[in-house]
Protein backbone atom coordinates (compact mmCIF):
# COMPACT_ATOMS: atom_id res chain seq x y z
CA UNK A 1 0.00 0.00 0.00
CA UNK A 2 1.29 3.46 -0.90
CA UNK A 3 0.69 6.62 1.14
CA UNK A 4 1.29 10.18 -0.04
CA UNK A 5 1.96 12.84 2.60
CA UNK A 6 1.53 16.43 1.42
CA UNK A 7 3.06 18.99 3.80
CA UNK A 8 1.94 22.63 3.61
CA UNK A 9 4.50 23.63 6.26
CA UNK A 10 7.60 21.95 7.61
CA UNK A 11 6.36 19.11 9.85
CA UNK A 12 6.93 19.53 13.57
CA UNK A 13 7.65 16.65 15.96
CA UNK A 14 3.96 15.84 16.47
CA UNK A 15 3.23 15.73 12.74
CA UNK A 16 6.29 13.56 12.11
CA UNK A 17 5.18 11.16 14.85
CA UNK A 18 1.63 10.91 13.51
CA UNK A 19 2.82 10.49 9.93
CA UNK A 20 5.16 7.73 11.07
CA UNK A 21 2.35 5.91 12.86
CA UNK A 22 -0.03 5.92 9.87
CA UNK A 23 2.82 5.01 7.49
CA UNK A 24 4.16 2.04 9.41
CA UNK A 25 4.80 -0.88 7.08
CA UNK A 26 3.73 1.05 3.97
CA UNK A 27 5.53 2.62 1.03
CA UNK A 28 5.48 6.41 1.49
CA UNK A 29 6.01 9.46 -0.67
CA UNK A 30 6.35 12.95 0.77
CA UNK A 31 5.60 16.16 -1.11
CA UNK A 32 6.70 19.37 0.64
CA UNK A 33 4.70 22.37 -0.58
CA UNK A 34 6.76 24.67 1.66
CA UNK A 35 10.04 24.22 -0.24
CA UNK A 36 10.61 26.55 -3.18
CA UNK A 37 8.23 26.48 -6.13
CA UNK A 38 6.32 23.19 -5.98
CA UNK A 39 5.64 21.30 -9.19
CA UNK A 40 1.85 21.02 -9.04
CA UNK A 41 1.77 18.84 -12.15
CA UNK A 42 3.96 16.33 -10.35
CA UNK A 43 1.70 16.57 -7.28
CA UNK A 44 -1.38 15.73 -9.36
CA UNK A 45 0.44 12.75 -10.88
CA UNK A 46 1.43 11.54 -7.40
CA UNK A 47 -2.15 11.84 -6.13
CA UNK A 48 -3.40 9.60 -8.95
CA UNK A 49 -0.55 7.10 -8.40
CA UNK A 50 -1.55 6.54 -4.77
CA UNK A 51 -4.66 4.91 -3.37
CA UNK A 52 -7.39 7.57 -3.14
CA UNK A 53 -7.86 7.05 0.59
CA UNK A 54 -4.12 7.20 1.27
CA UNK A 55 -3.38 10.81 0.41
CA UNK A 56 -2.91 12.86 3.56
CA UNK A 57 -2.55 16.63 3.58
CA UNK A 58 -0.85 18.08 6.65
CA UNK A 59 -1.11 21.72 7.65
Amino acid sequence: MKILHIYKTEPDDTTQTLAGIVSEGKEITEFPLYQGEPDYGQLIDLIFEHDHNNVISWW
